[in-house]
């Protein structure tokens, strides 16, 4: 098996994985991660986890893409997987980059295609909100906050840009406080 260590191949400016036998560089790219916020009538969709991290706090239906899928298809399967619920995307809502943790986030506009809604394997329970009655203080990370605040100011309109990182945290760095 080959040997990877840490160094700065030629041409290049950062340290990157570099292996020891035959020079090959293993780049280590961000991860993409894909969701929706889901409504119906003014409520938005939002799912109790039920796995790590931040288990039994509420999030959207959204997770890591996988291959060979596009990110509209990825946002679609994690609805299906967290929320049972078959929805229809009506546009990107926000695009968030996550340095911290080397994530960039898209997030969907969508409502449901067919009705009904339930609990998948790594949700607890999933439920829909009115925006007065979104669990605030239980949601699961900053960038739920995010999505949830740009599909309020969205309410109602054609998409238009999408949304992005909140000024006081341009490039999501930011860690979350605990009990967030």
């Amino acid at each position: 098996m080959p040997e990877f260590h840490r160094s700065i191949p030629d041409g290049d400016d950062k340290e990157r994985l570099v292996c020891q036998d035959c020079g090959f560089v293993a780049y280590e790219n961000p991860k993409i991660i894909v969701g929706s916020v889901v409504s119906e009538g003014g409520r938005v969709l939002l799912c109790r986890r039920a796995i790590e991290p931040r288990r039994g706090f509420w999030t959207l239906p959204a997770g890591f893409m996988e291959m060979a899928e596009t990110a509209e298809e990825g946002a679609r399967r994690e609805a299906w997987e967290e929320a049972k619920a078959r929805i229809a995307i009506e546009g990107l809502l926000a695009v968030f980059s996550i340095a911290r943790i080397g994530q960039v986030q898209l997030i969907y506009r969508a409502g449901f295609a067919e009705p009904g809604f339930a609990a998948g394997p790594e949700s607890q329970e999933v439920a829909l909100f009115g925006w007065e009655e979104i669990p605030w203080g239980e949601i699961a990370f900053p960038s739920v906050h995010w999505a949830l605040r740009a599909w309020q100011a969205a309410a109602g309109q054609p998409l238009g840009l999408p949304a992005g990182n909140p000024a006081e945290d341009a490039r999501g760095t930011i860690r979350p406080e605990p009990g967030l």
